[in-house]
């Protein structure tokens, strides 16, 4: 069983037993100790899981917190655990903080069964940050934030990675908090940003008002034609044409891109060739295309952009292969040469195939016919 399905198990035990879950205790072994098996910790093991760990924190001797999760003997995540329905706003994770200064720890989960927050020490080491860079209830989760939490999984815990990606989670989180903000009340700063590109006038006062709710009517307008655009290409979307549609997110990046110019190099094109060589084995060789875009060159099923393949990232000095998994998280993998491709054709013929064999109205008949042309 894969993660996704794990969770969306504790998702319905969650809404099935909150009722029962009257105390902390409860909740630890009704939800979070599932999560932590979830990803692959023996919770009965305490060389993996240690229940009520101690540690002397300054003048505090004998504090406990609730789950340690260790890794060749050490701490690499601490877990504070809540009663079920506790407004984890409104709590401070104060054993998590006292605990990160004296473990190896480099995260520390605050949960209450359903809703989990995420810490590391980003901003100055061994002391953990005020604000979460994951944020999640098991109850309404992405692709993305699966993708996520599969990081910290036991079989593929990558400290270096983790802490990257978590870097990334954190600055991205908070962009969007301030364009929450901006949303709302448009800042002095962010008109003038705008008004600068689009007035040529002299900014007084009056000016100022008058772009303050110019820029407040024309941000909630593109959100809305950005929405209105995806919901529309959605519901016109045929899963058998052979032409994909763009996201409006990404044709608004081509459209800038374009400007700027991409490069298709011959490397690039050598590669697509062999990508495509690969997959005549599962799928017609015409419905396999290349997108090129300034930071990675993209190899598409049916040009849709709902069906990624693979993607080369030709443009640095040491060369890689995107390939996707089945809920389309990517990894990437080295290669020294184009003939390195041909080592990662199960992968990509498997990738190719499974959009086929996931789509609505695809017959197994048509799915073979496609597998058989031109081979």
């Amino acid at each position: 069983m894969d993660l996704i399905d794990r969770l969306k198990e504790l998702a319905s035990r969650a809404e099935k037993l909150a009722p029962q879950l009257k105390t902390e205790e409860a909740t630890k072994n009704a939800l979070v100790m599932p999560f932590i098996g979830a990803l692959g910790y023996d919770v009965f093991n305490p060389l993996e899981v240690v229940p009520e760990f101690t540690a002397d924190v300054g003048i505090k001797k004998g504090e406990k917190v609730d789950y340690a999760i260790m890794q060749e003997a050490q701490v690499t995540m601490l877990f504070e655990c809540k009663m079920i329905g506790t407004d984890l706003a409104k709590i401070t994770p104060s054993q998590l903080y006292r605990y990160f200064s004296v473990t190896d720890a480099r995260f520390g989960i605050l949960t209450d069964g359903v809703h989990y927050q995420f810490y590391s020490d980003l901003d100055s080491p061994n002391k953990m940050d005020s604000r979460p860079f994951l944020d999640f209830r098991i109850t309404d989760l992405s692709e993305k934030v699966v993708g996520e939490i599969k990081k910290f999984a036991k079989e593929i815990f990558d400290l270096e990675e983790i802490l990257s990606t978590a870097n990334q989670l954190k600055y991205t989180k908070g962009i969007k908090r301030v364009f929450a903000e901006e949303w709302q009340n448009p800042s002095e700063e962010f008109v003038k940003h705008f008004a600068s590109k689009v007035y040529d006038g002299r900014l007084t006062q009056s000016a100022k008002e008058q772009f303050t709710g110019l820029t407040k009517q024309a941000f909630h307008e593109f959100v809305q034609d950005m929405f209105s655009r995806r919901l529309s290409s959605a519901l016109s979307a045929d899963s058998s044409s052979s032409v994909g549609e763009v996201e409006p997110y990404e044709e608004i990046a081509e459209e800038i891109t374009e400007e700027k110019g991409i490069v298709t190099t011959e490397e690039e094109i050598e590669g697509y060739h062999a990508v495509k060589s690969i997959l005549r084995e599962v799928v017609s060789p015409s419905r396999v295309f290349m997108r090129d875009t300034l930071s990675y060159c993209g190899i598409l099923l049916d040009d849709n952009n709902r069906k990624p393949i693979c993607r080369l990232f030709f443009n640095t000095s040491k060369k890689s292969i995107g390939l996707f998994d089945a809920e389309k998280n990517i990894s990437k993998e080295n290669i020294e040469s184009i003939d390195d491709i041909y080592k990662f054709a199960e992968a990509l013929k498997t990738t190719a195939l499974g959009y086929d064999q996931g789509s609505p109205g695809v017959s197994e008949e048509s799915a073979e016919n496609n597998g058989n042309a031109e081979a």
